[in-house]
């Protein structure tokens, strides 16, 4: 085996050449949250002597893997260490001040409860092909990492995504870095987590630019943080307090978290309740604005300027969650969709508009896309809004697209069908499960290209919005440009109207505009 060793901060690293790519795997950046650190806000891992294999991956925080029942694999592997990362590097030399590389740290999904860093479809080889250092951060999950304690600090993973950024600034360099070139990207939750680094005041120093690939919204506040807190201790007979919870095995908190997040009296069950849960209450775990650390939810801190200078590059897929729901078509059919819309919180004017808006559908389509309008979609056209809104001559631009491939297995641009396009990693494990046996690999350069050219020079290459202030024009937003990427060669045309037909007939990857990619999305908002 060929191997290479770097010295970081805390002490060497022994990490594994391999062809174009050298793998750094699992290594720690903070102390393992065990003991009187388990809910307590990490602290830097305290150096070693002699050289720590880096190898192998590191412990996951995710225990349980989902085997082949999760769309993206995601392997768990046991230990304490768990707080750790994984530095992918074309060229592990040392980097002079001012002339690294620059540097891409990928922040996993999961609803912020599950997912693993160690993933292959996040191996950084290719992004390493052209010439982009990549970090995969493990975090504290669930309630060990967002969970409200009555002694502990909130936001814990947020904690330790920060300790990760502050340790990709102090070392990245060795591993052939620019650490003035960090650019953050995470998908689904870890958009969320993107998204939440990019309004904190405290992470501004710690990167330049940011990718959000389906992002959550940060909007928990510490009193419904404190109710699941209270209700799992109860649940578990145990005070609300460190010492309370800490007398809890991991084992015991994972099964009490389900009991604790249950949804309330009267909620429809199966897939439609959590289709309301998700709508109504949003993820049960998760950053939550205190005020502090995140001082406001987050298109309100978009709006306030927040993060304003730094690049935003953010899309969503076509039909994020549309299959979750595919098994009711039988049952939902005839159903009043407006009505279904209802029973599951959304208000009246709201549910009749986007049931007129979508009468070719059937119910279970319609409520698959109304949830993927409401709980993604709308999030980023939201964001991408909030910041050409809120923009002053010195913002930094911002670039929305949509990913509308569709997959030939699962039927629909569904939720991470757009991951193994962006770290082109099409040969990937499972990829063909979800992606069929042969994926564009021009749509994968495309999509992986628009990355490398985001992360390297600040432009994934089409037209950024124009903010509001710089223009007079009626209805400006829903002319704002979009990048759609598809599989055919056709380019869309930017003057499609809003129906999205206009003049542009082509379906595949081009330029195109928000009223023919994310009306839908404005729609399930209201307005």
């Amino acid at each position: 085996m060929n191997t290479v060793e770097v010295t970081t901060t805390a002490g060497i690293v022994r990490g594994v050449r391999r062809p174009g790519s050298t793998a750094f795997l699992g290594i720690p950046y903070a102390a393992p949250p065990v003991g009187e650190l388990r809910f307590a806000a990490p602290v830097p891992h305290p150096a070693w002597s002699g050289v720590r294999d880096a190898g192998s991956p590191g412990a996951t925080p995710q225990r349980i893997d989902g085997g082949d029942s999760t769309l993206v694999p995601e392997p768990s592997f046991p230990g304490e260490s768990t707080l750790n990362l994984s530095v992918f590097t074309p060229d592990p030399a040392p980097a002079p001040a001012g002339a690294g590389l620059p540097v891409l740290v990928y922040i996993h999904g999961g609803g912020y409860t599950s997912g693993s860093a160690a993933s292959p479809w996040y191996d950084g080889a290719n992004f390493n092909r052209h010439g982009v250092v990549t970090v995969n951060v493990s975090y504290r999950l669930g309630f060990d990492g967002f969970g409200w304690i009555e002694d502990a600090p909130l936001n814990r993973g947020v904690l330790d995504w920060l300790l990760a950024l502050a340790w990709v600034r102090d070392n990245i360099q060795v591993f052939g870095g620019d650490p003035a070139r960090v650019t953050i990207a995470g998908q689904s939750a870890g958009g969320g987590a993107v998204l939440t680094l990019l309004t904190m005041p405290r992470a501004q120093p710690l990167f330049a630019r940011a990718i959000v690939i389906s992002g959550v919204a940060t909007y928990l506040v510490p009193d419904q943080a404190e109710r699941t807190g209270r209700r799992l201790a109860a649940l578990a007979g145990v005070a609300p307090t460190r010492a309370g919870l800490g007398a809890l095995t991991e084992n015991q908190i994972l099964a009490e978290q389900p009991r604790a997040t249950a949804f309330a009296a009267g909620t429809p069950a199966g897939p439609l309740g959590e289709i309301a849960n998700a709508l109504v209450a949003g993820l049960p775990f998760g950053p939550v604005v205190d005020g502090d650390l995140v001082p406001l939810a987050t298109v309100d801190a978009v709006r306030a300027g927040i993060g304003a200078a730094k690049p935003l590059m953010l899309g969503s897929t076509d039909h994020e969650f549309n299959f979750a729901i595919a098994d009711l078509t039988d049952e939902l059919a005839g159903e009043d969709a407006a009505e279904v819309l209802g029973r599951l919180g959304v208000a009246a004017p709201s549910a009749r508009a986007y049931a007129a808006a979508h009468d070719r559908l059937g119910t279970a389509e319609l409520l698959g896309q109304f949830a993927s309008d409401r709980a993604i979609r709308g999030v980023m056209l939201r964001v991408a809004e909030a910041r050409a809104e809120a923009a002053t001559t010195d913002a930094a631009p911002s670039w929305l697209w949509a990913f509308a491939w569709r997959s030939p297995t699962l039927g629909g641009a569904l939720h991470c069908l757009d991951l193994p396009f962006f770290f082109d990693a099409l040969d990937a494990p499972r990829v063909a499960a979800l992606a069929g046996p042969a994926p564009s690999q021009r749509l994968a350069d495309e999509v992986h290209g628009a990355a490398v050219s985001f992360i390297n020079d600040g432009d994934p290459g089409w037209p950024a919005w124009t903010p509001r202030a710089w223009t007079t024009e009626p209805g400006d937003l829903d002319a704002q440009p979009v990048r759609r990427f598809d599989d055919a060669p056709a380019p869309v045309d930017i003057n499609a109207d809003a129906t999205g037909t206009g003049t542009g007939t082509g379906t595949g990857t081009g330029t195109t505009t928000v009223a023919a990619t994310y009306a839908d999305a404005r729609l399930a908002f209201g307005s």
